[in-house]
C-alpha cells in the first residue's frame, strides 16, 4: 500500500489541466498541502475547490512560467501558500509540432524556455531546501518522443531528451542528500492539449500493448508513486507509462 504524504506540501506546476490536474488531485487525496500553478485562474479555482470539497488542503499560484525569474517568483510564492515544498511536479510545458524546416526562432527559444528552463531554474530554487532538510521528490514529466524519432517532433522531443538527462545529473546531485529525482515518460494520454491529435493520438495508441489512450488519472499515478515514501530506493528513473510502447 503506497504511504501518505500527510504533512508534506507539493509544487505541481500546469495543475490546472490534463495530467497536471490529475496530479494536483492524486497527491492531495495522499494528504499533501498542493499548490498548483497555472496560467488560467478560472481553472486553478475549480482546481481547488475540487479539493477541498473532498477535504484536501490546495492552493493556486497563477505564474506564466517563461524564464529563471518567473521560476523564482513562483517557488518564492508557493512557499507563502504552502510552506516549504517537499515535493517538485515539474510538469507545465508546450508541445508545439511542425517540420524543422518551419520552425522559427522564436518558437524554439519558447520551447526551451517552457521545458528546459523554467524546470531547471526551478529545481535550482526548491531542490537545495530539499536537501537541507535531508528529503524531498522531484518527478519531471517527459515523453515517449523523448527518446523515439517521430516527425515533426525535433524541437518538442529534443526539450524533453534535455529534462530526462537533467533528472539524472539531479538524482546524482542531490540523491545522497535524501532528495529522490525520477520523471515519467507519457504515452498517448487524452488530455485538452492533445485533443487537437484527434483520430491520430487512438492510433498512435492502438500500436502499443494496451491498445488504447491512457487517462491523466494513470500517468498520475505514476507520478504519485514515484513522490511517496514506497519509492525512496528509486533514483534517477524515466518511467514510461506508456501502455507498453516502449516494448515493441
Amino acid at each position: 500500500m503506497t504511504e501518505g504524504l500527510s504533512g508534506t506540501t507539493a509544487l505541481v506546476t500546469g495543475g490546472t489541466s490534463g495530467i497536471g490536474r490529475a496530479t494536483a488531485v492524486a497527491l492531495a487525496g495522499l494528504g499533501a498541502h498542493v499548490v498548483l500553478s497555472g496560467r488560467d485562474a478560472e481553472r486553478g479555482a475549480e482546481v481547488v475547490a475540487r479539493i477541498r470539497a473532498s477535504g484536501g488542503k490546495a492552493d493556486f499560484v497563477a505564474a506564466e512560467l517563461t524564464d529563471a525569474a518567473s521560476a523564482r517568483a513562483l517557488a518564492a510564492r508557493a512557499r507563502e501558500a504552502g510552506g516549504p515544498i517537499d515535493v517538485l511536479v515539474n510538469n507545465a510545458g508546450i508541445f508545439p509540432t511542425g517540420s524543422t524546416s518551419d520552425t522559427e526562432e522564436a518558437d524554439f527559444d519558447r520551447v526551451y524556455a517552457t521545458n528546459v528552463k523554467v524546470p531547471f531554474f526551478l529545481t535550482a530554487e526548491l531542490a537545495p531546501e530539499m536537501a537541507a532538510r535531508g528529503r524531498g521528490a522531484i518527478v519531471n514529466v517527459s515523453t515517449m518522443v523523448a527518446t523515439r524519432g517521430m516527425a515533426g517532433m525535433a524541437l518538442y522531443g529534443s526539450s524533453k531528451a534535455a529534462v530526462e538527462l537533467m533528472t539524472k545529473a539531479w538524482a546524482a546531485e542531490y540523491g545522497p542528500a535524501g532528495v529522490h529525482v525520477n520523471a515519467v515518460s507519457p504515452g498517448p494520454t487524452r488530455t485538452e492539449g492533445t485533443e487537437v491529435f484527434g483520430d491520430g493520438l487512438d492510433e498512435l495508441a492502438a500500436a502499443g500493448p494496451a491498445g488504447r489512450v491512457a487517462s491523466p488519472a494513470e500517468i498520475a499515478a505514476a507520478i504519485a508513486f514515484l513522490v511517496t515514501a514506497d519509492s525512496s530506493f528509486v533514483h534517477g528513473v524515466i518511467l514510461p507509462v506508456d501502455g507498453g510502447r516502449l516494448a515493441v
